[in-house]
């Protein structure tokens, strides 16, 4: 019950704190997550709802990363562990591990793309003037890899272009 409270309270506040950013001038703002141990940020306007990780039924002959579909506000979406996508953990075998902090962040309407990232836990909101902008590294990077951020903390925060992610040949193949 406590659980439920804290879950609503916390939804209550990215609420009011996303209508807060839409409100206000327009800049870079993010929802913050942590998957693998990494800190990842996604664009507020390309994400959608936020929902607790439940419900997911397995979906047989599919790449390991793909977890199933859920029913979210009546629609069916394909749900990825984004963690296991991005190479940073092997596939979570056993959800139920971290049930209490994971969710669903379903991807905007607009891209599409009836999907919901499995994240591990929700790391808040972050602006660009929380941010500092990190040189990028040398090499090959995925299409839908953006650039990296370093935090007041220290901490350095990878963007993730989900407009590119949802149209990526490796996420739209999830046939095993």
């Amino acid at each position: 019950m406590a659980n439920r409270e804290a879950l609503r309270e916390l939804q209550s506040r990215l609420a009011q704190r996303l209508q807060a950013v839409r409100s206000e001038a327009r800049t870079a703002s993010w929802l913050a997550v942590e998957c693998g141990g990494q800190g990842l940020l996604v664009a507020l306007p390309t994400a959608g709802e936020i929902f607790p990780f439940g419900g997911v039924l397995p979906v047989p002959h599919t790449q390991p990363w793909f977890v199933g579909v859920a029913n979210l506000r009546g629609g069916l979406h394909g749900v990825i562990d984004l963690a296991a996508f991005l190479g940073l953990r092997p596939t979570m075998s056993a959800p139920e591990a971290v049930r209490d902090h994971a969710r669903l962040v379903a991807l905007n309407a607009n891209l599409g793309s009836h999907s919901a990232l499995l994240v591990e836990k929700l790391a808040g909101l972050r602006s660009a003037g929380q941010l500092t902008a990190e040189p990028a590294e040398p090499g090959p990077r995925p299409p839908f890899a953006g650039p990296r951020w370093r935090d007041a903390d220290g901490r350095v925060w990878q963007e993730i272009d989900l407009p590119a992610l949802a149209q990526h040949e490796q996420f739209l193949a999830i046939a095993n």
